[in-house]
């Protein structure tokens, strides 16, 4: 049906609305149809396995390849999987398994995905702790989700809170049976939990389960592999970009290449990285792109195949930027809150536009444009964005009030299934391709980190000694401790 005709036909129902008739309000029959049609994004990816299993896969098929290259320094699939098998152990011994939540505190480097591997192992859920959390933050979290047993190495293993036994992921015993753990499990079981803002004052942990994070994963291989690749793993893994850097060079086979702690800040070093690794795949926040762009010498060769970007809005200038300079380089934009798989929109950035959208639903996914009753609106018309689909998260941990406020029952699929409101506005365009709005509320992004005010709120009101006269003067410290950046106005995010 033509624009101009549905909206005609839209304004008939609402007059009738007005009048007091029974009609509903609800769209056209064509123009549910075309939504339907752009929300078939059923793909089957085959038999849903836990994480871990497809890197033990990857090692028995490919003993001897580079899985990880951190400065001079290789491990290959075989050694990665035999280290993390001694440290699962451990962890089993220490009570770890299915529906655990393990804390993950270690800088960048083997030792981190080593400590990651094995939580997966054990069936537990990992939860990053990063070295640079303030102490205050750090204890709310390992209370928050009642950590038991927390993974570290180097100089993070220290000044853990005393209710937490920390094993060391650097300290293994060569001893240790080097076999994979045979743990009972489904890919239903929870994978990671990662804490985000949160609007009533305290910040939250998402928990992903594997099948969530797997299609995700499938999706990406599809669209970014088919041969070998070398991904960037240069996000701080505190930000859920990052999960998606770790797990689909190792549930592929690809090679991980891994930047140096601090070394995601400086547009330099990655460039030359990039160049002297070979990286295939990387991923930007728009403002790190720009910088990026600004700041690097990219006159020398690349073997960029694709940059990624997500976490928040893509400038149309920034994309025009990028298109001139790397040329031969796919451009991605992505979009995707916490509360889901990483990203549930995928939008290539293949021409000029004034406003860059952010795409598609990736498989399995679907999105709705609703309004304040959760009635569809027309194409066009903006509203409010919902997910539903296979890469939902679980909900929030140890939160089921709140879980069930944001995670609602979904009247456009099975009996059952649920769907994300995720606070974000957007509009389906004709073409069936989605654009981004906005906010429905005060959320804010710092460098692709989501920032609830009312968390800065709670933060002020703590402090008695705090006047409202003051709070600019005490800004970044407040949003330093939301987020674990210890000098947030040299920000390069990531």
């Amino acid at each position: 049906m033509p624009f101009v005709a549905e909206m005609g036909e839209r304004f008939v129902q609402i007059l009738h609305g007005f009048l007091g008739e029974a009609a509903a309000l609800g769209l056209p029959r064509e123009a549910v149809a075309q939504i339907e049609q752009w929300n078939d994004t059923k793909q089957s990816f085959g038999e849903a396995e836990v994480i871990h299993h497809q890197i033990e896969k990857q090692a028995a098929l490919n003993p001897d390849a580079v899985a990880l290259v951190f400065d001079e320094n290789t491990l290959s699939y075989a050694a990665l999987n035999r280290r993390a098998n001694q440290l699962a152990h451990m962890l089993i011994a220490a009570g770890a398994g299915p529906e655990s939540v393990i804390g993950l505190r270690a800088e960048r480097g083997f030792e981190m995905i080593i400590g990651l591997v094995a939580i997966l192992k054990t069936g537990a859920a990992y939860l990053p702790l990063d070295p640079s959390l303030p102490k205050a933050r750090l204890a709310y979290l390992v209370q928050d989700a009642a950590l038991q047993i927390v993974v570290a190495s180097g100089k993070a293993a220290e000044a853990m809170p005393p209710e937490t036994t920390v094993i060391r992921s650097d300290e293994r015993g060569d001893a240790l049976p080097e076999n994979n753990p045979d743990i009972a499990m489904s890919p239903d079981n929870l994978a990671y939990v990662i804490y985000t803002s949160g609007s009533t004052g305290q910040p939250k942990g998402v928990g992903v389960s594997h099948r969530a994070i797997g299609n995700r994963l499938h999706w990406m291989e599809q669209e970014f592999g088919g041969c070998p690749q070398r991904i960037l793993h240069k996000t701080p893994f505190s930000f859920d970009v990052s999960v998606w850097e770790l797990l689909w060079p190792l549930v592929a086979g690809h090679q991980m290449v891994i930047a140096r702690p601090e070394g995601h800040k400086d547009p330099a070093y990655l460039a030359g990285l990039i160049s002297e690794q070979q990286v295939s795949i990387v991923h930007f926040v728009p403002p790190m792109l720009e910088m990026f762009l600004s700041l690097a010498d990219l006159s020398h060769g690349t073997d960029l195949q694709a940059v990624v970007c997500s976490g928040q809005a893509l400038p149309a200038d920034v994309a025009a930027r990028f298109s001139k300079a790397l040329p031969e380089v796919g451009l991605h934009n992505l979009y995707g809150p916490t509360e889901a798989a990483v990203d549930v929109t995928h939008w290539p950035v293949t021409s000029p536009c004034k406003t860059v959208p952010i795409g598609s639903p990736i498989a399995n996914i679907n999105m709705q444009v609703l309004g304040a009753d959760l009635s569809q609106l027309p194409i066009g018309v903006t509203g409010d964005l919902f997910i539903s689909g296979v890469g939902l998260a679980r909900g929030y941990l140890n939160r089921a009030g709140l879980s069930a406020a944001a995670f609602v029952p979904n009247p456009f699929g099975a009996a059952g299934s649920r769907m994300y409101r995720t606070g974000d506005m957007g509009r389906w365009r004709a073409d069936g391709v989605l654009e981004y709005q906005g906010r429905a509320d005060d959320q804010v992004k710092v460098r692709g980190f989501r920032i609830e005010l009312g968390e800065i709120e709670a933060a002020i009101t703590a402090r008695p000694e705090i006047r409202a006269a003051a709070v600019v003067l005490y800004a970044d410290q407040i949003i330093a401790y939301i987020i674990g950046e210890p000098n947030p106005i040299w920000w390069p995010a990531f």
